[in-house]
């Protein structure tokens, strides 16, 4: 009987998956490349055990969130559209009016166009966690400071 090698991959179980706390500073960064690289640590593609339909990314913070950076006329000529489910209930915001406001929106908004329009994608969008400010409720869980360029 002749031996035969597998050479199927198999999708990564509970044992495989080390989920840690990632903390990233988005000051002085531009928005859409900072939000992919993010978007990507979320569903763990910069893992080996990276499997599409599991959730293995890592649990991400982000700081400065009102430092973000937008190139172009986009602070001004782009525009975030809502509805409010009334009759005539559309609304209109411009990345500066979201940023005065709540700054963390503008990020959490860009990362959510990124991941899985499905349950998985709700499930990673919640690993993310953004502050306006450099303080964080989140001490406790010991977070590693990552800085993006040295992982992408």
């Amino acid at each position: 009987m002749k031996a035969t090698t597998s050479y199927r991959t198999k999708p990564a179980d509970k044992e495989a998956i080390n989920k840690s706390w990632l903390l990233v500073d988005a000051s002085g960064q531009t928005l859409g490349r900072f939000t992919s690289q993010v978007a990507k640590l979320l569903r763990g593609k910069h893992k080996t055990c990276y499997t599409p339909f599991i959730n293995c990314g890592d649990n991400v913070i982000v700081i400065n969130a009102e430092k973000i950076k937008l190139t172009g006329k986009k602070l001004t000529d782009k525009q975030y559209i809502r509805y409010t489910g009334y009759p005539g209930g559309q609304r209109f915001a411009t990345p500066e009016d979201v940023l005065n406001k709540h700054p963390e929106r503008v990020i959490e908004m860009a990362i959510k166009k990124m991941l899985p329009k499905n349950r998985l994608g709700r499930e990673q969008f919640r690993n993310l966690h953004v502050v306006a400010g450099d303080k964080h409720k989140f001490e406790a869980q010991k977070p590693k400071t990552v800085k993006l360029t040295d992982i992408f």
